[in-house]
């Protein structure tokens, strides 16, 4: 009877030791509060980067604090596309535990009331085909990252991805 439970406490362990060790092999996700909510990569309406009358305002990507208990300032945090283009957060930008930001393309005023940063640039970013989404803390380390192409990723044509809910 003790070597039974003897075996079976040894199973048991080296089933909950495999699982432990699978666990950050199967873990496909950065350690980073904050992470890529979701992309509209594909501006409603045919593209049209002036920055007067434009929809380049309507590309945005939606960072969340996944914390229940951080706040985290985006200031030094870089966006990146896979062609290198890239945006670094200039200017303090607090973001309480659960809430958003929406970074988007065109000129505007950012405001942590309405949840928003401008790019204040009027070029598109994201492209309408395919694209890879770099996400990075200040330090320099990976806070997410994300590929997506509009056939595979994006099944009802819309334009926009979710990554985390």
């Amino acid at each position: 009877m003790r070597i039974r439970t003897a075996v079976a406490t040894t199973a048991a362990a080296t089933g909950i030791l495999a699982a432990v060790a699978a666990a950050p092999a199967q873990a496909t996700e950065y350690t980073s509060a904050l992470k890529i909510k979701g992309i509209q990569y594909d501006a409603p309406g045919s593209d049209d980067n002036r920055c007067s009358g434009g929809n380049t305002r309507d590309e945005y990507l939606t960072i969340k604090n996944y914390s229940s208990s951080t706040t985290v300032n985006l200031k030094g945090y870089v966006v990146k596309d896979a062609a290198g283009n890239r945006f670094a957060f200039p200017a303090n930008h607090y973001l309480q535990p659960g809430d958003y930001v929406k970074l988007r393309g065109g000129r505007g005023t950012d405001s942590d009331a309405n949840n928003v940063v401008y790019r204040q640039n009027c070029n598109f970013i994201w492209n309408n085909d395919k694209d890879t989404i770099y996400f990075y803390k200040p330090s320099g380390s990976r806070a997410d990252v994300h590929s997506y192409t509009k056939r595979d990723n994006d099944r009802d044509g819309n334009g926009y991805i979710n990554y985390h809910g």
